[in-house]
């Protein structure tokens, strides 16, 4: 992602330049907001604890040492056994034995491995929560973690083992594994044992205290990390599902009155009212749309695309307030109040409000591909004087007959996947944890659909780009046709039949070659 150029969305003009940004952000107690995170993520940037987090962490650490050496009651996860094992107390002297025992203990994922891009986020975000300084980590721990970060030294991660409540105990032990020397992590592209990585870079394992493997453990990062990597992919795919129908509407050779702003004045959702601006300014001074028509309306899946969209562009900006709170939080267990004098175990871990969002989030991805699904059906059928599946010669050829096949497969596939899973839990550790989000399904869940959304999306862009060509020599807006002569680079005009794979994934590679500099709608 390094080199992904920029696509800046100001309606008008379509600009690919690379960002220029100071390389380097501290982490501190200021809010961070899902556009911070892009940043920081996808410009590499370096980071660095700040001289308040420095102080926050060894405060807090100092407090808990203090408390630990005056104090025999039990504490939990701090003195005590884990779970159900809350009330077996732990002598003073096995207390880092205990912490390691836990972190190895949990390291029991398995399935596919979280794809890289999303445990650097892991990464940055568990450093971010322990910087708050109420989870009592060592100074060393969490510089231990900015170096692994830094140095993009990416443990390895499995995408199963977490039920998204005592936090994302089996991705976030992986996680932890390549401090103590264990696991195996990602550096410079081949996958090694984290010990030889130690030793290039000559350090100790960390050895931790009391607390430690509890606060790296428990944490709602997998299921964050996700939520704001596709929060970041749903922003793009909210802005093209709009220019991809707006070109649609002309292959199709549809009318702009349902865009009209009077319309959405008397029923005025936010993302409606977006979708209808943003879909007139993309048609603006287009031939083809200005062009008087045959016909009084359009099917539902062209007249009402501010209505649809615009409900998955609502549905996106929830779930991104909903990420922002979690990336601004501490979500291990017990906190750590050193000016109230108070160790409180509580359940901040629980990933109820993510797995709630990240389900809302997959049915509004999985609607924009629907209804994308149902526009590149249209564009094929052979009406509005357009050849049946976009071809010349049909019969002879079948032009864009099994592409629509393929985005049907797809678009169902989505559906499917968008049946919630924050509705469901199993009881865990002999009953302790008897209630559980399944946010971290959630999450993998929601990550297909948005890999999925793109391939149909990409699909109806090649539909659409090919109508518009039976369109000339009319033409559309400036900002259109520049947009398909850059399309055309990566995928040519189909005059017969060819392998269509080859340009599906030319064009899902054109989608995401583009990046947004804001992420809002």
């Amino acid at each position: 992602m390094k080199n992904s150029c920029v696509l800046r969305f100001d309606y008008g003009f379509l600009h690919q330049n690379l960002i220029k940004m100071p390389n380097l952000h501290y982490i501190s107690t200021q809010q961070l907001t899902i556009e911070d995170l892009q940043e920081i993520i996808f410009q590499n940037k370096t980071i660095a604890l700040s001289e308040e987090a420095k102080d926050k962490i060894t405060s807090c650490r100092s407090y808990l040492d203090k408390k630990m050496s005056v104090e025999d009651q039990p504490i939990y996860g701090i003195n005590t056994g884990f779970g159900s094992l809350c009330n077996v107390k732990i002598s003073s002297d096995n207390l880092s034995k205990l912490q390691e025992n836990l972190v190895k203990s949990h390291a029991c994922g398995t399935g596919d491995e979280v794809p890289q891009e999303i445990v650097k986020i892991m990464l940055f975000l568990k450093i971010q929560s322990l910087s708050y300084g109420h989870s009592g980590v060592q100074l060393q721990t969490v510089e231990r973690l900015v170096d692994f970060y830094n140095n993009d030294i990416l443990p390895v991660i499995y995408t199963q083992g977490s039920l998204g409540a005592s936090g994302d105990l089996a991705p976030l032990a992986h996680l932890s594994l390549p401090l103590l020397g264990e696991g195996e992590v990602y550096f410079e592209g081949k996958k090694v044992a984290s010990k030889v990585i130690l030793e290039k870079f000559n350090w100790s394992p960390i050895v931790l205290q009391s607390k430690e493997g509890l606060a790296l453990l428990n944490g709602t990062q997998f299921m964050s990390a996700y939520g704001c990597f596709m929060l970041i992919k749903s922003f793009k795919l909210s802005y093209f599902a709009d220019l991809i129908a707006a070109i649609s509407l002309e292959g199709f050779d549809g009318r702009i009155e349902p865009f009209n702003e009077l319309i959405h004045f008397v029923r005025p959702h936010k993302g409606q009212l977006a979708t209808a601006q943003r879909i007139k300014s993309f048609l603006e001074d287009s031939e083809i749309i200005a062009q008087e028509k045959q016909h009084v309306q359009d099917p539902y899946s062209f007249r009402c695309v501010p209505q649809v969209h615009g409900a998955s562009k609502d549905a996106i900006d929830y779930v991104k307030k909903v990420f922002k709170t979690e990336i601004n939080s501490v979500t291990d267990n017990p906190n750590i109040f050193e000016a109230s004098d108070l160790i409180i175990s509580g359940g901040n871990f629980h990933g109820q409000p993510l797995a709630i969002a990240l389900d809302f989030l997959a049915i509004a991805l999985s609607e924009l591909g629907s209804i994308s699904e149902r526009r590149t059906y249209q564009l094929i059928s052979g009406t509005r004087n357009l050849p049946a599946f976009l071809v010349n010669n049909p019969g002879l050829n079948s032009g864009f007959m099994i592409p629509q096949y393929t985005a049907a497969s797809i678009a169902s596939q989505n559906k499917q996947l968008a049946t919630p899973a924050s509705i469901d839990s199993i009881v865990s550790s002999n009953g302790q944890e008897d209630h559980v989000s399944m946010g971290a399904n959630a999450a993998t869940k929601c990550f297909k659909i948005v890999e999925n959304l793109q391939r149909i999306l990409a699909i109806e862009l090649m539909n659409a780009s090919q109508a518009i060509e039976f369109r000339k020599p009319l033409k559309s807006s400036d900002f259109i046709e520049m947009f398909l002569m850059s399309f055309r680079q990566s995928v040519p005009l189909v005059t017969e039949d060819r392998i269509l794979h080859y340009d599906i994934q030319n064009a899902v590679q054109f989608l995401d070659s583009f990046m947004i500099e804001e992420g809002v709608e």
